[in-house]
């Protein structure tokens, strides 16, 4: 929405919701997440046509256009629990604006939602007790974190879809006129609703598939002494696959890629199409079996133990450039470690401890009562140096661009002998660490000693 009102300066733009405590955040000199360009976006526009807002009924009737752009998550009980996506969030606000407006307005999807979510928001809207009619559009976001304004400035493609009749259309049309304020015309499609519905899906489960792809190719790398990055070298000059999402890692983390592919897996479930469905859920089978094989691999590694062993994690967020560690693989990575009773020294630019924790505990019900002692081996570090002294192996989990520039020299001699190192991201100088002294392992590359 910040993207919109920077690019639209006649359009007046009103974030709302229910907590006053995120809006005040909103309002303040510190925004409540972390996007490179973000505060420049806010500052630039807050208080001139970006608005926030507590006052849901009266933004509502004011407005012409309203985006939902509520939470989805995955259901944790009932029908489909632990693939379904709950669209609790979407048929709440919808009924809200039929309760609240008086006249028609345009309602954009802009959650990612399970196909044939549009219908049971318009069924929602068209069971107003005035007699108003609205059209239902949806209009799903591509963009990354850590390159989310970028994304946003110079998308793509902006995808709309919506209804393929006369009032349909007009409304589409209603869209891309704000989209044209900043975005070439070629490169916003339409299409009916449930095409841009699956469009998201797939979208990120393509992505996805790519990662799991390259990352079962390094295990094949790791047992025959391939280098899984020349074998990445060699498929990206390949037009037709290209370089992208082809780096090996620890697995894959965020909030869409595992929710909108268990997601996609309950539909097809639904649908009776299990081929498909099995098809796709291998995506994240192969997931977790890459974030269970780096843990298996540090404690092998590691003479078979790492019990009361202090082990430094660089990296606690999903992804560089941003705070957000929903489904972290380093969230998976740590509760394997803290099962072998290892005191884990977390280090991570962005993130907060009550952050980690959170996450730790509503992912994998990792707290306090699931494991003794949980603040005695799971401990927040201020400083990469101090995580790493006394440590016998680090694990970097995120592939921040700081982590490049330590000095290891330094940070070897504080360490206990050997140290460790295993690179789940493969960005640092390997050869430089073995030079200093390290036992180096990482993701799909050879440790034979005469490479």
């Amino acid at each position: 929405m910040a993207v919109i009102a920077d690019n639209c300066p006649n359009i007046k733009v009103t974030v709302l919701d229910l907590s006053a405590q995120q809006i005040a955040g909103w309002n303040s000199e510190e925004l409540p997440i972390y996007e490179p360009g973000l505060d420049e976006v806010v500052v630039r526009t807050r208080n001139k046509n970006l608005f926030f807002s507590t006052d849901v009924d009266g933004v509502v009737e004011d407005s012409d256009i309203i985006f939902i752009s509520v939470n989805t998550p995955t259901k944790l009980a009932g029908i489909g629990a632990g693939r379904a996506a709950n669209i609790k969030n979407c048929e709440l606000a919808a009924r809200n604006i039929a309760k609240v407006a008086t006249r028609g307005k345009i309602v954009v999807e802009k959650s990612t939602v399970p196909v044939r979510t549009a219908q049971a928001v318009a069924t929602v809207l068209a069971n107003n007790d005035k007699g108003l009619k609205f059209q239902v559009l949806s209009n799903p976001e591509f963009l990354a974190e850590g390159t989310a304004i970028d994304d946003l400035q110079n998308p793509g493609r902006v995808l709309i879809g919506g209804m393929q009749n006369a009032d349909g259309l007009a409304a589409i049309e209603t869209l891309v006129s704000v989209y044209e304020h900043w975005v070439p015309r070629d490169r916003i499609l339409t299409t009916n609703l449930w095409s841009s519905e699956v469009s998201k899906l797939v979208a990120n489960a393509f992505l996805a598939q790519r990662v799991s792809s390259i990352n079962s190719i390094s295990a094949l790398c790791e047992a025959t002494d391939a280098d899984v990055y020349e074998v990445q070298r060699a498929l990206s000059y390949d037009a037709r696959i290209g370089p992208k999402f082809l780096n090996a890692s620890v697995g894959f983390g965020g909030s869409c890629f595992q929710k909108d592919i268990m997601n996609l897996v309950y539909i097809c479930e639904s649908l009776g199409l299990q081929e498909c469905a099995d098809y796709w859920h291998q995506v994240i089978k192969m997931n977790e079996y890459q974030k269970k094989r780096f843990s298996k691999n540090m404690v092998s590694r590691m003479f078979n133990t790492v019990s009361f062993k202090k082990i430094c994690v660089l990296g606690f967020a999903f992804k560089k450039d941003t705070g957000d560690t929903r489904e972290a693989a380093s969230a998976f990575v740590c509760r394997d470690l803290l099962e072998e009773q290892a005191y884990i020294h977390v280090y991570d630019p962005k993130v907060t401890r009550k952050q980690m924790l959170s996450e730790m505990d509503y992912t994998l019900h990792v707290n306090n009562e699931t494991i003794p002692k949980l603040d005695e081996h799971l401990i927040t570090s201020p400083d990469p140096y101090s995580a790493c002294e006394g440590s016998h192996a680090i694990a970097v989990l995120t592939e921040w661009d700081e982590f490049k520039t330590y000095d290891y020299k330094k940070i070897y001699d504080s360490m206990s002998k050997p140290a460790f190192v295993f690179d789940g991201r493969n960005i640092l100088d390997h050869a430089a660490l073995r030079e200093i002294g390290f036992e180096v392992y990482c993701i799909g590359k050879p440790t034979s000693k005469h490479f």
